[in-house]
């Protein structure tokens, strides 16, 4: 298995902590991204159902399409008003031009793009919406940033590499229109334990050996008390990046 395979399949393991410490997307991208005709739409690879489960409080038909079978029982436990099928990006299970809008939350860097891409515009409607977001740490606030830098001794990224790490980009010609994008920020009240295990869903934590992820959370206990200065919760920033693009003619 390589790395980034290790690292993409690495999710199912902890299934209900992922469910439990992950942020859900905030209602600002929701109204950017959501066409205001769409009737059904489909979560690509949608994990325990974090963005299912706002896309359905807004959405009639909401289909979830997850690979992995321990996300995909969280997911249809927690969602059962949404049709949950089993299915990749790359081999999606629905017939041609059968959605209004295809959303993908913090899966597209997973994704075989030259295969995907023509796989979501084949089951969109014409003018449908591809939808991509990322909601994460913002990675420019100092104290945020210090979280990623791992334990001492290792190489440690930039600012900037952490913060603009992820892109979205189509391949040539794609049979999608011109690319908007935007940014939502926000904040999450977090107890110092709460920030901890939240960390520990990122995949870096969760295929690292038992001594380096001791080190590394260690190394972030030690950062939040210094940040936190005493009091029992800290306001973490969070920005959900968001990109948007509809369906050329067939």
């Amino acid at each position: 298995m390589t790395a980034q395979r290790e690292r993409a399949t690495s999710f199912g393991s902890i299934a209900q902590d992922y469910d439990r410490m992950r942020p859900g997307p905030p209602e600002q991208a929701l109204d950017w991204l959501i066409p205001p005709d769409c009737t059904t739409a489909l979560d690509l690879a949608a994990g325990t159902g974090l963005f299912t489960r706002a896309l359905a409080a807004r959405v009639p038909d909401v289909v979830a399409v997850e690979p992995d079978e321990r996300m995909r029982t969280v997911l249809a436990r927690r969602s059962p008003q949404v049709r949950v099928l089993d299915g990749r990006a790359e081999a999606i299970p629905l017939p041609d031009a059968s959605v209004d809008a295809v959303f993908v939350s913090a899966a597209w860097h997973w994704f075989d793009h030259p295969v995907a891409v023509p796989e979501i515009a084949r089951v969109l409607r014409e003018g449908g919406r591809l939808g991509v977001l990322r909601t994460n740490r913002d990675r420019t606030v100092d104290w945020v940033f210090e979280l990623e830098r791992g334990r001492a001794g290792q190489p440690q990224p930039s600012q900037e590499h952490l913060a603009g790490r992820f892109r979205f980009a189509l391949p040539e010609h794609s049979p999608f229109g011109p690319v908007e994008t935007t940014s939502f920020a926000f904040t999450r009240t977090m107890t110092h334990d709460e920030i901890v295990d939240w960390l520990s869903t990122y995949s870096q934590f969760i295929i690292a050996d038992a001594e380096e992820k001791h080190a590394r959370l260690t190394r972030v206990r030690e950062l939040l008390e210094i940040q936190a200065a005493g009091a029992p919760t800290l306001e973490v920033p969070l920005t959900s990046q968001c990109w948007r693009t509809d369906r050329l003619p067939r």
